[in-house]
Formats: C-alpha cells, sequence, structure tokens
C-alpha cells in the first residue's frame, strides 16, 4: 500500500508532463506551417520554372515507361509533420488520369484537387490558396485531358439540350462556358477545342482571384500554367 503511495506522484506526474509536452507540440504544429511557408530552406523554395521541369522531366520518363524506382516509406514518418509539394494540381476526376504517376512523383510532391471537368469552384480555389499561402508551392497547374467525358457532357448540353440527373446540371454549368468560347471557334474538333478552352479559363480564374493567388502572381512567387494529358500517348502538352 506505501510502495503504491509512493509511487503515485511520480507516474502522475510524467503523465501530465508527456501530455503537457504533446498538446504543446500540437499547437505549435498550425504556426510552424505557417512559417515553412515562407522559409527559403524548405525543400519546395524552387523557382516556378525548375518545378515545371521537374514535372516535364518526369512525365517523359512516364510516358517512355521508365519510371524512377521509389521506396514509398522511405520519409513517411517525416512527412506526418510536414509537407512539401512542388506543384498544386487541377485535375480531372477521371480515373485515367492520375497526377502523381504520369508525372512521376512521389508522396508529398504534389497537392492535387480533382473534380470532374476539372474547373476551380470556390472550395477548390480556397484549397489552391491554401498550398500558396501556407504551404508555398511555387507552380500551379491545371490539367485537362483527351476524351474528357464531363466537357463531353457538356457540349451535348449546349448543342443538343440534353437533359441531365441529380447535380449533374451544376457541374456542366461550370464547364459551359468553354464549350461556348470553342463554338465560337468554329473548330472541326469541338471536343478537343472545349477541353482546351476549358484549361485556359480556369488558369484565367486562377489570376484573377483575390488577394492570395492573383498576388502570388504578380509578384512571381508563383507561376499559374495549363496543360492537356494525352489519354493515348501518357504525354502532357503546355498550351
Amino acid at each position: 500500500m506505501c510502495n503504491r503511495c509512493n509511487h503515485a506522484p511520480a507516474s502522475f506526474s510524467r503523465r501530465h508532463f508527456m501530455l503537457g509536452a504533446a498538446l504543446t507540440l500540437a499547437a505549435s504544429v498550425p504556426l510552424l506551417r505557417t512559417a515553412w511557408a515562407a522559409d527559403p530552406q524548405t525543400p519546395n523554395a524552387i523557382a516556378p520554372e525548375a518545378a515545371l521541369q521537374r514535372l516535364l522531366q518526369g512525365n517523359e520518363r512516364y510516358a517512355a515507361n521508365a519510371p524512377e524506382q521509389k521506396d514509398h516509406s522511405a520519409g513517411r514518418a517525416a512527412r506526418v509533420s510536414a509537407q512539401y509539394p512542388i506543384a498544386a494540381i487541377l485535375s480531372c476526376a477521371d480515373s485515367r488520369v492520375s497526377p502523381e504517376l504520369l508525372f512521376d512523383q512521389g508522396p508529398g510532391d504534389l497537392f492535387v484537387v480533382r473534380l470532374a471537368g476539372n474547373f476551380v469552384d470556390d472550395d477548390g480555389l480556397a484549397s489552391l490558396e491554401y498550398a500558396v499561402k501556407f504551404l508555398g508551392v511555387p507552380l500551379l497547374m491545371v490539367l485537362g485531358h483527351t476524351n474528357c467525358g464531363a466537357v463531353d457532357a457538356a457540349i451535348k448540353v449546349v448543342k443538343d439540350g440534353a437533359q441531365l440527373p441529380g447535380h449533374l446540371p451544376e457541374l456542366i454549368e461550370s464547364i459551359k462556358p468553354a464549350v461556348i468560347a470553342a463554338q465560337e471557334r468554329q473548330p472541326s474538333n469541338l471536343l478537343a477545342a472545349a477541353i482546351e478552352e476549358n484549361v485556359k479559363l480556369n488558369v484565367k480564374r486562377m489570376h484573377d482571384d483575390e488577394p492570395i493567388v492573383s498576388e502570388a502572381l504578380a509578384a512571381k512567387k508563383v507561376a499559374a500554367v495549363g496543360s492537356i494529358y494525352d489519354l493515348a500517348t501518357g504525354k502532357v502538352s503546355l498550351i
């Protein structure tokens, strides 16, 4: 009985010390992440051009079926407390489009926002703002792809008055401006033209976003580019 009494305060004290330390560390993480975004020593503190070059080189490896061998467990513990993505990518939700694979990047390298039709809505824009403001990404990319079903559906709505179920009409409303812009060009391939216009319009929206993204772009801390992934060849082309 006395032995238990003698040891109880020490055990109680150790538990409280460890709990206090954990709470202190947890409280400091948001502040640290804010600091990392502005820290020139972070791994992703590279020029936008360098980030883009890394993506394009990775895509060359992917298209040639010669990806780098990666140990995905390496650095896992370090990634628990921090992430240093080199690019934030707005991509289509299409199952055939996987930015990490087609750019041959590993865990923690890309901050990906995926939505059918790869357009910027308010929630997606907030995610990109977070990547710029707090993660310090040097590059923003809108990644469209060939044979996009969402864009094709928007064409059918615009041209044929197709009726879609559920929440799909709301999604299509965000893509229709690209279809209309493409129609004005009178292209031989309306789907390809609309996919390209959709990418361009959403890159423009990034430039128009105030104050976070537009200010970062104006200061040349970040670059925004548009691109299209060819499902057949595996290659990404800038537009």
